[in-house]
């Protein structure tokens, strides 16, 4: 794209540092590089920057084993999801393409619905299959499903189509969506352990703050409303099923994996979304009330995966990525008023916001050897670009056709001290389809269709908080950042040597589109 590097050659905003804490003597990829890396990612849901302990200090519960990573690993302070709420982050997460690229540009998608990434189109699955790795998928999809018949008129006699298994996975295991919307039942591959033949809606949680329950009991007659749910379904059993079958994955392929077949493990976690149900082994922990015991066990169950790549000896050539897919639910500010708890640390919003707080998430990435323990990248990352990491990592060219949002960030470890970011700007999309555009410490918020939604310009370096809109006195950035987003946003690509289109002409969100 020779617009927008020379829009940025011309940028008068000034580079950023990339800031590193690379201690004297330490040399990454130093000596003979590893054989190619395992990877496990673990992706929260609705996990704010500051339901982190080593992110919050003023946090009212603990988080050891995101600690522990932060110690032995790298914390990026300026990490992002790619949209603020569940189908679209988790799209540009497993394609590196931005989803507004796509039909959907706002909002999410229920548990039935054709799969957004389309047919063909290069996932981190299926490009690490391409390069040896085993691939699995355990949790929460909520990316659409085929599923047979219709409600009410279903034979689960047949297979599920348009999922994880076609999208790169070898193995999948898990629930199609989040819990409030339905066809709730354990999936492994492309059928469910037992199928729904019951009905139910949400009930009323006790223990949490605005929150429901998926739990016994159901009833056998289908009703307008009302959500398909297999009879040994419980909300409160996910994360530890989940534990249970990411576990048993690991300890089945772990001799492979130490004899040189790496694998790829995604494990897209409930947690802290609602329903919010801690179990009762974490009841009272925290000072936060039902969510900081939720957060304490979502903690937990990393640290029982930790647990298993050091009994099997995969920890020093594992990659482990820990990050979330958006902001907090809408339930932050009810945290603040009673506990004094602050979800999004000292950011503004939260999930569906396109402010900080909607998007800025926790980011950890632990590799001995190659990343220095303790470490700190104060660097802007989206994770739409852990394709084009990982493609990095393993010295693989990525097809033309994919992952057009998506560029490495393997220098915030493999570079030095002092260097320069190359980072492109990063675009940031809200569930109402509103955009912003971040480069450096400038962030251009746009104007968009809902009443009241102005254009806002914010110094992050000065004001991270975002309280101080200096659009006024800043044309100069204004006109800048404005032109680098018409031209991402309507090229169809960020990264070099990317080559497709987006998959609609404009829409009516983008009014500050010329026309």
């Amino acid at each position: 794209m020779p617009s927008v590097r020379i829009l940025q050659r011309d940028m008068k905003l000034g580079a950023s540092v990339l800031v590193l804490a690379l201690g004297a003597g330490f040399q990454a990829w130093s000596g003979t590089p590893p054989s190619p890396p395992n990877i496990l990612l673990v992706y929260t849901d609705d996990q704010g920057y500051g339901d982190s302990s080593c992110l919050n200090p003023s946090a009212k519960f603990k988080t050891p084993h995101q600690d522990r990573l932060a110690r032995e690993g790298m914390t990026f302070t300026d990490a992002h999801c790619s949209d603020t709420v569940c189908t679209p982050s988790r799209y540009g997460l497993l394609t590196g393409r931005y989803s507004w690229r796509t039909t959907l540009k706002r909002g999410v998608f229920g548990a039935e619905h054709p799969c957004l990434i389309a047919q063909g189109r290069t996932t981190l699955a299926s490009f690490l299959r391409e390069n040896r790795y085993r691939t699995a998928m355990v949790g929460k999809w909520h990316l659409g499903m085929d599923f047979p018949g219709r409600p009410g008129d279903r034979d689960w006699a047949l297979p599920v189509q348009d999922m994880p298994l076609d999208k790169g996975f070898d193995y999948f295991w898990g629930i199609p969506a989040s819990l409030n919307y339905g066809i709730l039942a354990w999936f492994e591959g492309r059928f469910a352990e037992v199928p729904p033949s019951q009905w139910t809606r949400k009930k009323a949680n006790q223990i949490a703050l605005s929150d429901y329950r998926i739990a016994p009991p159901y009833q056998a007659k289908h009703a307008e409303g009302l959500m398909e749910v297999a009879p040994d379904f419980v909300d409160s059993q996910c994360l530890t099923r989940f534990t249970e079958q990411a576990v048993n994955w690991i300890e089945s392929i772990a001799q492979d994996a130490r004899s040189g077949r790496p694998f790829f493990l995604y494990l897209p976690l409930t947690s802290p979304h609602k329903p919010v149900i801690p179990l009762e082994q974490f009841r009272g922990q925290g000072n936060a009330g039902a969510y900081g015991e939720f957060m304490i066990e979502t903690d937990w169950h990393l640290g029982q995966l930790l647990a298993t790549l050091d009994r099997e000896k995969l920890t020093r050539n594992t990659i482990v990525i820990y990050t979330s897919d958006n902001g907090p639910e809408n339930t932050w500010r009810e945290r603040i008023r009673k506990f004094d708890h602050h979800s999004a640390g000292p950011y503004r919003g939260g999930k569906r916001s396109v402010y900080e707080g909607g998007h800025r998430v926790p980011f950890f990435l632990r590799w001995p050897d190659q990343v220095k323990p303790g470490s700190h990248c104060r660097e802007p990352i989206c994770q739409t670009d852990l394709l084009a990491t990982f493609a990095d990592i393993l010295g693989q060219p990525l097809p033309g056709n994919a992952a057009e949002d998506s560029i490495s960030f393997r220098q915030a470890w493999h570079g030095s001290a002092g260097q320069s970011s190359a980072r492109d700007p990063i675009i940031h999309h809200g569930a109402n389809g509103r955009f912003a555009i971040r480069k450096d410490h400038w962030k251009l918020i746009m104007e968009s269709r809902k009443k009241g939604e102005q254009r806002e310009l914010y110094n992050l370096e000065t004001d991270p908080s975002e309280k101080h809109n200096v659009l006024a006195t800043n044309p100069g950035v204004e006109k800048v950042l404005l032109a680098l987003l018409i031209d991402i946003v309507t090229s169809g690509s960020t990264r070099d040597g990317a080559t497709t289109k987006n998959d609609t002409p404009p829409w009516a969100d983008l009014v500050w589109l010329p026309r």
